[in-house]
């Protein structure tokens, strides 16, 4: 294997990673991957290049938008989302990915109890927004797993 293709698997690998790890957009890292593999290979052909790059596309949306999806479909305000958001940004040198989660979960809760006043609501918002991210992580690792298992089975087969 020549050293491009090995970058190219080095760079899969690293967006299965980036999938659990904050920060290591794990989409994009995967797509540069299937394109370094693409551009030295001439492979995959044209049906599943398109199938890794709506993966690959599909990832980087639920990476950007996972938590606040659940935190929308939880009830959380749109000013939550962007507040919450941005905390966990500034908790992660300091906490890691735990961090992120209890900013998050954090900032959900205080910030729809001072709107809205109800504890059992708040919690409730807070949780849906807890688990969105906790469930992009684990969507983006399938995704970006199926990248890598597509395409080494294109280099093996």
């Amino acid at each position: 294997m020549d050293a491009l293709v090995l970058l190219a698997f080095g760079l899969l690998a690293l967006g299965m990673v980036g999938s659990i790890v904050p920060l290591l957009p794990s989409g994009l890292t995967g797509l540069v991957g299937v394109a370094v593999y693409w551009w030295q290979t001439g492979q995959p052909g044209p049906l599943a290049l398109a199938a890794l790059v709506v993966l690959g596309v599909t990832a980087t949306f639920v990476d950007w938008f996972g938590g606040a999806l659940g935190a929308s479909a939880g009830g959380a305000s749109t000013r939550t989302t962007l507040i919450a958001a941005v905390v966990g940004l500034l908790l992660l040198p300091l906490g890691g990915p735990i961090g992120i989660i209890i900013g998050i979960a954090g900032t959900v809760f205080t910030l729809e109890y001072y709107r809205n006043g109800d504890g059992g609501r708040s919690v409730k918002t807070a949780a849906y927004a807890t688990a969105g991210v906790l469930a992009s992580a684990l969507v983006q690792l399938a995704l970006t797993g199926a990248m890598f298992a597509i395409l080494l089975a294109v280099h093996y087969l």
